[in-house]
């Protein structure tokens, strides 16, 4: 249950005065749809103005606030401004200009003769002073002077600065007073405001302090919840699995396992071995080998008398995943089976009895082998894959597939800068894969004039007549998806053009049979050039595509560019990725793509996006989803976390966890940041 305390910040915001239906949309589009939401909706940047006597004092292009006199309206014929001609005290001439329908608010704001407070930029347009569109028109010296250091908040389309500005005064207006949840040493090293006073004053100015609180709040938050879960799990009673190495022994595997994979292996068989449920993840970079890891961690299960199953999060990837692991264990005797939504008949009935009764010991699919009707035997282990596409919450609910709390490796193929792990797995023992198996050749990168694009396809065209594959990626257009797949069937039609049915096209929003379809087309070599979105940056193989055209590669993340240069470089061929770069190019997006031209190390790469973007698209756009943090940016993610991990970790260990006083405190905090599924992990929570 919320804390009651808190039920004024999760009111709807329609309970607030002057929220009718004509501000429901634009509020619902800016995700303000609580008293909360408003309180956090922080400026965007901040307008100073200066008071100033008369013109003389101010600077052209200077924000001033000055009293002016209205002396003559001017109307223009046609769609011309409307002009309002006003002076200071000393009687220099300014221009008020208004454009559309401003031009009637402006006529009952300052009608002629009267004195009124104006604010905005005062501009010149050639002899004559102006200030275009004022900010603020006023007859009380008070309101506008008020307005000196002015908060600029997002906006949607129906929503004014004004309105979003009156609502949050509202919103802060009625904030409760909460109990301390930061430890006392901490807050007077730091000289950091309490909550109240911290959410005021980001609201008037670039209070660094106030805004490093905020942000401290959202990650501490954010900790506790993750070693709640953390502490949760390892109360909870697992099925400790010691395999004799037999099914190991027989393994078909491509290459040696390098010391990286040891290693990793060899941690996740001392865990699986404990009492307590396993929770470790498996980091690893585009082609270093976790398929082989997980492999190995099944087989101890499987060795152990129980049964593992490997959660996908696209079905292409599950059916992928299910024809390397059968061809891996082809000698081992062991039986894998793909279970996904669309397996329907005598099929999926067959595979259920094959659960129930132990006869299948992996499985493979999406979400579909958690729902209600799959019944397993002994389910002793689970891998998700991908594991940034699954939350906390979906995690959880593994736990009630097995009669005892199954063993979880989640793994991704995504590298994250270690300063930034904590943010996102701080519940997790983690593994990394830093090193390549022998024989993986360094893929040719090369940034290319989106001007060349005519010998780009001419050079498609002879690679494809030697007998090669080829992957086509189009660009993230304004990150919207319905746009991203316009311009995908755009490239796939005149691609189509040119070299015929043997193109085809993948998007998310495909039937899974035809993804399917043109997956398996492509896979076996009956279609030579594959156009796609970005569904296949992770887990598609085709040792035989040995060439990547990323068209407009400046709009993708570095760590998004790795992932799909990795689709190929996968056999024994030299491959090639070709980067291909609009006209307009920041100094930050060519440097990004020089960095993918001089290094195929991911965890390189991700430091370095971290470093460029200030971790703007720390895993690259919809790659990631959305970061868990919506107050804290990723600077303060990298300066603060470690912090907080470390706060949380002493209220948990040394201050008597959620039971003590701050811990009381510290249960609001994780409320009133929506982190209460670590609270519900708790007995009584």
């Amino acid at each position: 249950m919320r804390p009651e305390v808190l039920n004024p910040l999760f009111a709807e915001t329609a309970s607030l005065k002057g929220v009718g239906p004509g501000l429901a949309r634009p509020l619902e589009k800016l995700g303000l749809l609580r008293v909360r939401d408003l309180a956090y909706h922080l400026p965007e940047r901040f307008v100073a103005r200066r008071a100033v006597g008369n013109l003389d004092e101010a600077t052209v292009g200077e924000q001033i606030v000055v009293s002016l006199s209205v002396r003559e309206h001017r109307s223009a014929a046609g769609r011309g401004p409307y002009r309002i001609i006003a002076e200071d005290v000393l009687g220099n001439f300014v221009t008020l200009v208004y454009f559309g329908r401003a031009a009637f608010t402006a006529k009952k704001q300052l009608p002629s003769g009267e004195t009124r407070w104006v604010a905005g930029r005062l501009d010149q347009f050639g002899q004559s002073l102006q200030i275009v569109h004022p900010d603020h028109v006023s007859t009380d010296s008070a309101e506008v002077l008020g307005s000196l250091n002015e908060p600029v908040y997002g906006l949607s389309e129906g929503m004014t600065l004004g309105r979003i500005q009156g609502l949050v005064q509202q919103a802060l207006g009625g904030l409760p007073a909460l109990p301390e949840w930061i430890e006392p040493g901490l807050l007077e090293r730091t000289g950091w405001p309490e909550w109240r006073a911290a959410l005021g004053q980001a609201h008037k100015g670039a209070n660094a302090e106030a805004r490093d609180r905020l942000a401290y709040d959202e990650l501490l938050a954010n900790s506790l919840a993750l070693l709640l879960v953390r502490a949760s799990n390892r109360s909870r009673t697992g099925t400790p699995l010691t395999g004799d190495g037999h099914l190991r022994a027989r393994l078909n595997l491509p290459f040696e396992l390098t010391g990286a994979q040891k290693r990793s292996i060899a941690e996740i068989e001392g865990d699986v071995a404990q009492g307590a449920p396993m929770l470790r993840l498996l980091q690893g970079d585009v082609g270093s080998g976790k398929t082989a890891v997980a492999l190995h961690a099944m087989l101890i299960a499987v060795e152990a008398g129980t049964q593992a199953a490997l959660l996908a999060p696209t079905e292409i990837l599950a059916r992928q995943h299910a024809e390397t692991l059968t061809r891996m264990a082809a000698g081992t005797g062991v039986t894998i089976a793909l279970l996904t939504g669309r397996d329907k008949g005598r099929a999926r009935e067959s595979i259920l009895i094959g659960l129930i009764d132990g006869s299948i010991q992996i499985c493979v699919g999406t979400h579909a082998i958690f729902q209600e009707a799959v019944t397993y035997k002994h389910l002793a282990l689970v891998v998700i894959d991908e594991q940034h596409r699954f939350g906390v919450g979906q995690r959880l609910l593994l736990t009630q597939k097995a009669k005892r709390t199954p063993h979880c490796l989640a793994m991704t193929a995504t590298p994250i800068p270690r300063t930034l792990t904590l943010a996102q797995y701080g519940e997790m023992d983690v593994s990394r894969l830093d090193e390549m198996p022998p024989g993986r050749q360094a893929i040719d990168t090369r940034v290319v004039a989106i001007e060349r694009m005519a010998e780009v396809v001419d050079g498609i065209g002879r690679h494809i007549a030697a007998g090669g594959q080829a992957y086509w990626v189009c660009p993230m257009v304004r990150e919207q998806e319905t746009a991203d797949i316009a311009a995908a069937e755009a490239r796939h039609a005149a691609l189509k053009d040119r070299f015929g049915d043997t193109v085809v096209l993948v998007h998310g929003q495909l039937r899974p049979e035809a993804k399917d379809a043109a997956m398996e087309r492509f896979a076996l070599g009956q279609a030579q050039v594959l156009v796609a979105t970005t569904v296949i940056e992770v887990g598609v193989d085709v040792p035989n595509a040995t060439l990547m055209v990323i068209e407009q590669a400046e709009r993708f993340g570095l760590a998004q560019l790795h992932q799909l240069r990795g689709r190929v470089g996968r056999g024994s061929q030299r491959s090639t990725c070709l980067l291909l770069r609009g006209e307009a190019l920041s100094e930050v997006g060519r440097e990004r793509l020089a960095l993918m031209r001089e290094t195929q190390d991911g965890f390189r790469l991700a430091e370095e996006d971290l470093r460029l973007r200030g971790g703007g698209e720390l895993l690259g756009t919809r790659q990631s989803g959305d970061t868990p943090f919506k107050v804290a940016d990723f600077e303060q993610i990298a300066r603060l976390l470690p912090m907080a991990h470390d706060d949380a970790r002493l209220l948990m260990e040394r201050d008597g966890g959620l039971a003590s006083p701050r811990g009381e405190a510290a249960r609001i905090l994780l409320y009133l940041f929506e982190r209460d599924w670590g609270v519900q992990l708790l007995r009584g929570g």
